[in-house]
């Protein structure tokens, strides 16, 4: 691949698409790929959907961007859609997971500090997660490398294991405020949250004083089959973070957050010039037009029975290949024995025209758009049998 003036953060795949329609991506040299990856998990509606062409279009001749100088009323909207339909009440927008996970501590923070406990600053993490690539962000990820060459990691951060809430109550101490932890573990191998242990972190939240946040980047805004993961074990957080699927690619994040929890956040304590744009709102808007609107959780829900139980026919199959499938909803891992390299196997797929996602724990990621159909799963259970089938140790 020849060198462009880019910073090479990146290690580009030599592949470039022109157009996407539904769950499908075409690339510059004329191929068609099934999008099983969705710009990972950020294409909720797939590509091109009528409904936010339209509502960006509409916007994008009226208004763009004004700064939070002043009301945004679709911003006024969307926060009071998004409250209604979750456990919040109040929201701040930003443009990315990682700003809402950084307004998510802030929060937990202030709170602290405001009801006069301003020694309790630190937030209790878990192994394997990833909260974003900021400063903050890393640390609270933890991963050596997210923080190598990037130290000294910001104070504040304790780690132990995910989905064991006797490590997690150990480690509490008096300058603790805040427990963060996904619901649903994405870049670390797509690992759900047993629904005890989240009811137990909001326990013990309310034992010790401390606030719940959930990383919902992810895994929420009806990924699952619900608005957010959370609500399948019934618990709600203190502070949730949205972002990916709530702008269907248009670049967008929200911190929720109850009233008690944000009761510190007054004029001054935070801000964004971008966050919360007229533009931003009118498509977080029209992504909830579609989500919200009566029977489409009930879709997600019953392709993602389906697709579960064609992966769970394809892991006794391929028994040799696939030690398992786990997940949620949308948000799917197959977890590929350690003989078969997963950047290799999604470099086949790939190339049998399927796009899918890598993370930890040698797992193949599918993070489809929320609008596929059971011919789309046929087709991607298809190409992962063939490629499969195909693949040497």
């Amino acid at each position: 691949m020849t060198d462009t003036a880019m910073m090479p953060t990146y290690a580009r795949i030599d592949l470039s698409f022109e157009k996407g329609e539904g769950a499908y991506l075409f690339s510059t040299d004329g191929r068609r790929f099934l999008d099983f990856g969705a710009g990972i998990a950020v294409n909720s509606l797939g590509h091109s959907h009528p409904h936010m062409v339209k509502v960006l279009q509409e916007q994008a001749a009226k208004l763009w961007h004004t700064s939070n100088l002043f009301r945004i009323p679709e911003g006024e909207l969307l926060a009071e859609r998004l409250c209604e339909a979750s456990f919040a009440d109040q929201v701040f927008f930003t443009n990315s997971g990682a700003e809402a996970l950084e307004c998510s501590i802030k929060v937990a923070r202030k709170y602290q500090s405001h009801i006069g406990n301003p020694e309790k600053y630190r937030v209790i993490c878990c192994d394997g997660a990833f909260h974003g690539r900021t400063l903050a962000t890393i640390a609270a990820g933890g991963g050596e490398k997210l923080l190598a060459g990037f130290g000294p990691a910001v104070e504040g951060f304790d780690h132990v294991a995910f989905d064991n809430l006797n490590e997690m109550k150990a480690a509490i101490t008096p300058e603790t405020a805040a427990i963060m932890v996904e619901p649903i573990i994405g870049e670390g191998g797509i690992i759900p949250a047993s629904y005890d242990y989240l009811k137990g972190l909001r326990e013990t939240c309310d034992e010790f004083g401390l606030l719940l946040i959930f990383d919902e980047v992810q895994c929420g805004l009806g990924r699952t089959g619900k608005l957010f993961a959370h609500e399948w074990a019934e618990v709600a957080p203190d502070i949730a973070a949205s972002a990916k699927g709530i702008g269907g690619g248009f670049p967008l994040g929200a911190c929720l957050a109850t009233k008690e929890a944000a009761a510190g956040m007054v004029p001054g304590t935070h801000g964004s010039t971008y966050g919360g744009n007229p533009l931003a709102m009118a498509v977080g808007n029209g992504v909830l037009d579609v989500i919200m609107a009566s029977g489409f959780f009930d879709s997600v829900n019953a392709i993602s029975d389906y697709l579960s139980k064609e992966l769970e026919s394809l892991t006794n199959k391929h028994s040799d290949k696939i030690d398992l499938v786990r997940g949620s909803g949308l948000m799917l891992g197959i977890k590929i024995t350690d003989a078969y390299p997963v950047g290799s196997v999604i470099t086949a797929l790939r190339e049998n025209g399927l796009i899918a996602i890598p993370a930890a724990e040698n797992t193949v990621r599918l993070l489809p758009p929320m609008i596929i159909e059971k011919t789309h799963v046929d087709e991607a259970v298809a190409i992962l049998d063939s490629t499969l089938s195909a693949m040497a140790a």
